[in-house]
C-alpha cells in the first residue's frame, strides 16, 4: 500500500505563507499537552493534523448515536488536585477540566477463573486469599513494602520541573531536598521492574499477573518495563482510598479540553493538514509543507509529536547526521492493535456490569511469547455503563482491543479494499469475540453495530508506522530519548520520546517540550502556581 508520506510534494503556494511562533505535527494528546502550555505561556501555536478528527490515538467519533473511544479507556490520577500524573498538571496549568465518573472494580476473566477486582492494595489481598494462599499474600505484602520507597522516589521530582536544558538546575531545584531524601531508591529506578520482581516474588500467578501489568504499562514485560513505570502506579493505584477515573463524554471530552486550552489563547488547530516535510534551512527547521501545498513558517521552533520513524520520513535527506538517522531508524518496535467497536442491546444485561474487563486466554502459550503473544491477552471497555449519553436509549457502546499485541505481517502489502482483507479481519477479530462472550455470552444476538479496526487502520488514520503501539524500548538497555534533535529548533514530543509509553508519559513528554522552549523564568512562575 502506497503511503502519503512517500509522494511527490505538491509545489508550495504562491500566497505568502502563513507565519506562527511554534509548529506542533500531529494532534496527540503529547502534542495537545505541548501546544495547549505554550499558547498559556503566550506562544503563538499553530497544530497541524492529518485526521478530520483529533486527539491521535485517543480521538473519539461517532456512529449511529454510540461515541467511541478509540484508544485509552482506563485513566487514573485525573479526577483530583494535586496529582502526580502529568495529564492531570497540564489541565491545572492551563486552567482546564471536565467532569470525571469515579468507580474502582474491573472484571478479570484468567486461566484460575472469573472474579472482579478493585484498585488498592488490600483488595488485591483478598483476591490472593481466593486464589492462592498465605504464602502469596506474604510476599505481597513484602512487595508493597519494598516499593514504598520507590514509589515515593519515582514522584519526588513533578514532571511540571523537568525540562531539557541547564534551566532544570532551576526548576528542579526546589524539588532537591525530597529527591535527596529518595536518593537510595533513585537509581533502582531505571532498571527493569524483574528485578525487584524476582527479589521478592515467587508465587506463579503474582509474577503473571504483574507481568500482565507492565505488558499494559509499556507494551512489554517486567524484564522490559522501567521500576520507575511501576513504581508510579504503585504510588497511584494502590494508595489508601485510591479511584480510577472516565471523562463523562470519553476521551474525545478530554482532548477537547486541551484543545480549548489551545484556541482560548488565540492557538490555531488545522485539521486535513498533513505535514509532507519539515523545512530546514541552515541546519535550523523554520516550518513545514503540507501535502496541499501550504507552507507554514515557524519564528521559533517545529515540533513532531509523530513517532520517531515517521518524523525521519519528514525531515529532508542530509540534513540528519547518517548516525542519528540509522540508530533512530532501528529503534525496535512494539506490535500493534486489533479494535472491535461495538453497539449492542442492553435489555436484560447485569445491573452491575463492569466498566472494564482484562482477558487472559493462557499465561505461558505453547507458542511462546507469555504475556504478550499475539492476542493472548483482550481489553474489554464498555463506558456507557458509567456514561449513558454514549450511547443510545437502551443500549450499550463497547470498545475491545487486543493492546498492542498484534503483528503487523500478516496485514503487509495487503489492500484494504480487498475481499481477503474482509476475510482477515473476520478471522482475527475473532479472539475478541471469544473474550466478550467470557463476559456477555449471548453478545452475537445483542449486536447492532460492529466495527473492526486492524493495523493498517492506524497505520492510515494515525500516520503509525506499521501501526505500532510506539518503541520497544527495554529499561537497562536503552533510554528514551529527549525532545530535542540535532536539528535547531526541531524537537520532539510523544511515545517516542522520554518517557514513554502510556497516557501519563505522553502526556509529559508534551510538558517537557514545551518547558525547554520557554524561558526558565516563566517556567518558575508555573511552578510557583501549583501546588505540587
Amino acid at each position: 500500500m502506497s503511503s502519503p508520506l512517500s509522494q511527490p510534494l505538491a509545489p508550495p503556494t504562491t500566497d505568502s505563507p502563513q507565519t506562527t511562533d511554534i509548529i506542533v505535527i500531529g494532534s496527540g494528546i503529547g502534542g495537545l499537552c505541548c501546544a495547549a502550555l505554550l499558547a498559556h505561556y503566550g506562544k503563538q501555536v499553530t497544530v497541524c493534523e492529518s485526521h478530520t478528527l483529533l486527539g491521535g490515538a485517543a480521538h473519539g467519533f461517532e456512529r449511529d448515536g454510540h461515541r467511541f473511544d478509540s484508544g485509552p479507556s482506563l485513566y487514573s490520577g485525573l479526577s483530583y488536585s494535586p496529582s502526580p500524573n502529568p495529564l492531570r498538571q497540564v489541565l491545572d496549568i492551563i486552567n482546564e477540566d471536565l467532569p470525571w465518573a469515579n468507580y474502582d472494580t474491573w472484571g478479570c476473566r484468567l486461566p484460575e477463573g472469573d472474579f472482579d477486582t478493585a484498585v488498592g492494595a488490600d483488595q488485591f489481598c483478598d483476591v490472593l486469599k481466593k486464589l492462592r494462599n498465605d504464602k502469596a499474600i506474604a510476599e505481597w505484602r513484602n512487595l508493597q513494602t519494598v516499593m514504598k520507597p520507590l514509589a515515593s522516589a519515582a514522584v519526588a521530582l513533578p514532571t511540571a520541573a523537568v525540562r531539557f536544558d541547564w534551566g532544570a538546575l532551576r526548576t528542579a531545584g526546589p524539588f532537591a531536598p525530597g529527591l535527596l531524601k529518595h536518593a537510595a531508591s533513585t537509581p533502582q529506578l531505571a532498571g527493569p521492574f524483574s528485578r525487584i520482581m524476582d527479589s521478592v516474588i515467587t508465587d506463579p500467578f503474582i509474577r503473571n499477573w504483574l507481568n500482565m501489568l507492565c505488558f499494559l504499562l509499556s507494551g512489554l514485560p517486567a524484564s522490559g518495563t522501567s521500576t520507575a513505570e511501576v513504581a508510579f502506579m504503585f504510588a497511584d493505584w494502590y494508595r489508601p482510598g485510591v479511584q480510577l477515573d472516565y471523562p463523562m463524554g470519553g476521551s474525545a471530552a478530554l482532548v477537547a479540553a486541551l484543545v480549548r486550552g489551545i484556541t482560548k489563547h488565540g492557538g490555531q488547530i488545522k485539521t486535513g493538514a498533513h505535514v509532507s516535510q519539515i523545512m530546514i534551512e541552515a541546519g535550523q527547521a523554520t516550518g513545514v509543507q503540507l501535502r496541499s501545498g501550504e507552507v507554514i513558517k515557524a519564528r521559533s521552533a517545529v515540533v513532531s509529536n509523530a513517532s520517531v520513524w515517521d518524523t525521519l520520513k519528514l525531515v529532508p535527506a542530509g540534513e540528519l547526521p547518517a548516525k542519528f538517522t540509522q540508530r533512530k531508524q532501528a529503534t525496535p518496535l512494539c506490535d500493534s492493535f486489533m479494535h472491535l467497536h461495538l453497539g449492542i442491546d442492553a435489555a436484560g444485561l447485569p445491573a452491575d456490569l463492569a466498566c472494564h474487563y482484562i482477558v487472559v486466554n493462557d499465561w505461558a502459550p505453547a507458542a511462546g511469547g507469555g504475556i504478550t503473544a499475539p492476542q493472548n491477552l483482550v481489553l474489554i471497555s464498555i463506558p456507557s455503563v458509567l456514561d449513558p449519553s454514549l450511547a443510545p436509549a437502551g443500549k450499550h457502546t463497547l470498545h475491545v482491543y487486543t493492546p498492542g499485541n498484534e503483528p503487523y505481517e500478516p496485514w503487509q502489502n495487503m489492500s484494504r479494499n480487498s475481499a481477503f482483507y474482509a476475510r482477515q479481519k473476520q478471522a482475527r477479530s475473532q479472539v475478541m469475540w471469544q473474550a466478550l462472550a467470557r463476559v456477555i455470552p449471548d453478545i452475537q444476538t445483542r449486536t447492532t453495530l460492529a466495527l473492526v479496526g486492524t493495523p493498517l487502520t492506524h497505520e492510515r488514520y494515525l500516520r503509525r508506522y506499521r501501526g505500532t503501539y510506539g518503541p520497544a524500548i527495554e529499561a537497562g538497555k536503552a533510554l528514551f530519548a529527549g525532545p530535542k534533535t540535532p536539528i535547531k529548533g526541531l524537537l520532539c514530543c510523544g511515545d517516542s520520546t522520554f518517557p514513554g509509553i502510556g497516557l501519563p508519559a505522553v502526556a509529559a513528554s508534551g510538558m517537557i517540550a514545551a518547558h525547554s522552549l520557554v524561558p526558565v523564568q516563566t517556567h518558575q512562575q508555573m511552578l510557583r502556581s501549583l501546588s505540587l
